[in-house]
């Protein structure tokens, strides 16, 4: 199984990206899928989750700014980033519960997303 990331770059501050990340591989259910970052000196923060029902849950830093949702019949997850900020600056790492039957926790590669002000 596999977690293959895409879109990041760079932005202005007050600008938009979207990140998308698709699992492959022989699976056969995807759970919650989500991002997280690891801001400068702490531990990996949630960025926002998805559960495989479409429930969704958000860092405080990012509510009524970014949107997470998914594809289920594409494996795939996406996070549209508007009103982006320089404190938004990281590599952001997509996350999956994957079951292939049994449940196990995966993460993508990680992509770059910087926010010039």
């Amino acid at each position: 199984v596999q977690l293959q990331a895409s879109g990041g770059g760079l932005v202005q501050a007050g600008g938009s990206l979207r990140l998308s990340c698709t699992a492959s591989g022989s699976i056969f259910g995807v759970n919650a899928m989500g991002w997280y970052r690891p801001p400068p000196g702490k531990q990996r923060e949630l960025v926002a989750a998805i559960t495989s029902s479409g429930t969704t849950d958000y860092g405080d830093s990012v509510k009524g700014r970014f949107t997470i949702s998914r594809d289920n019949a594409k494996n795939t997850v996406y996070l549209q980033m508007n009103n982006l900020r320089p404190e938004d600056t990281g590599v952001y790492y997509c996350y999956a519960n994957i079951a292939t039957p049994w449940e196990s926790d995966y993460w993508g590669q990680g992509t770059l997303v910087t926010v010039s002000s």
